[in-house]
């Protein structure tokens, strides 16, 4: 088992948006190595921290877990979405998606409290200059943060 930061903007799809529905199709990732880490690594059953990004306070709002293996991302091939993509074709799709179960909402934990913290001083989102919307996360890391911060002793 794999952990997982993936990033959301609360206004496209919110930890509250996902709650709502069995599962959320994480789609628009334009970024190779977040696609890669998609593509390449994540497995269902693999836990996610569910971050509210480009909003007035970003931070971790919940725990869910990847529901599927990867498949292309429809948006790609909508002329009308945001997230088309004219140099992509069914037969060789760039982009693909992942979908997400949220499993609960947690307080909301802050960049700036993760920074606080010894034990995260090497987690990938609080790296200076990374703005990637998937990141691993080390086992430590998902401990740390379900047990100590969001009080989730019975999570993964």
């Amino acid at each position: 088992m794999a952990y997982w930061l993936m990033k959301s903007e609360p206004d496209e799809v919110s930890i509250d948006d996902a709650l709502a529905q069995d599962s959320v199709a994480w789609f628009g990732v334009r970024n190779y190595q977040a696609r890669n880490f998609m593509r390449d690594q994540m497995q269902p059953g693999d836990g996610v921290l569910f971050y509210h990004s480009s909003c007035a306070e970003p931070g971790i709002a919940g725990i869910a877990e990847v529901c599927s293996t990867a498949y292309p991302d429809h948006t790609q091939f909508d002329p009308a979405s945001h997230y088309y993509d004219a140099k992509s074709t069914q037969e060789n799709p760039r982009w693909i998606m992942v979908d997400v179960k949220a499993l609960r909402k947690t307080r909301l934990i802050s960049l700036n409290e993760l920074r606080t913290h010894p034990e995260l001083e090497e987690m990938l989102v609080l790296k200076k200059g990374s703005r990637l919307s998937i990141t691993p996360v080390t086992p430590q890391e998902w401990q740390f943060i379900t047990e100590q911060l969001a009080g989730a002793k019975h999570v993964r």
